[in-house]
């Protein structure tokens, strides 16, 4: 086989693995049903006079990194105006040791924010949160006000909507509930849902 075609088979799988990787980036997750009333059977705290976040997470799901990125932007930027929940979804059969992944000790680290372990994904169950980086803001009335991601895509860090809505909405920049796109792996606590191959690790 001559040099030639190797080459142009070989750029030919290349271009064909960048496209498919680009498409797999821009893939949505799906959003689920958030209740459009806080759950009050939930164990997430809601702090009273003040806006709620919660946020769920697959502590294996290399997309969100990106996501714990923009949450600390988010803490920074609206100092005060919400308190913000992360919960790490605990499979059945996996040990805490397994659910406390570097994710974790990211979240952890950042000012303000209170990390959580969620047993067989009943919070999310109950908040109906099926993918990683899956973030609902919730009034001081409880009441639902952004759901959705807040990357511009899968590992994506900068500037995007979800973010944007969210300060806009603390600051009362903006009235009305908001919603964007969700880039992440599948929780798990579905049965229809698998776990990505990177999440299982």
């Amino acid at each position: 086989m001559k040099i030639s075609t190797i080459a142009g088979v070989w750029l030919l799988v290349v271009l064909s693995g960048s496209v498919l990787m680009a498409q797999y980036s821009q893939t949505a997750g799906p959003a689920g049903s958030p209740l459009p009333q806080w759950p009050e059977t939930s164990l997430a705290h809601r702090a009273p006079g003040q806006s709620s976040l919660v946020m769920f997470l697959h502590p294996r799901c290399p997309c969100s990194r990106a996501t714990l990125g923009e949450l600390e932007l988010l803490m920074a930027h609206c100092q005060g105006l919400f308190s913000a929940q992360v919960w790490f979804i605990q499979p059945e059969g996996m040990t805490e040791d397994w659910v406390k992944s570097d994710l974790w000790r990211t979240a952890a680290a950042i000012p303000g924010v209170q990390v959580n372990v969620d047993y067989k994904g009943e919070e999310a169950s109950l908040f109906q949160a099926v993918t990683s980086g899956q973030t609902l803001l919730y009034d001081v009335s409880g009441g639902l006000m952004f759901q959705g991601g807040i990357t511009l895509a899968r590992g994506h860090s900068g500037d995007n909507p979800g973010r944007d809505f969210i300060e806009s909405l603390l600051n009362k920049k903006i009235a009305h509930a908001a919603s964007a796109p969700v880039f992440g792996c599948a929780l798990g606590w579905k049965k229809t849902q698998k776990e990505c191959t990177a999440c299982q690790q």
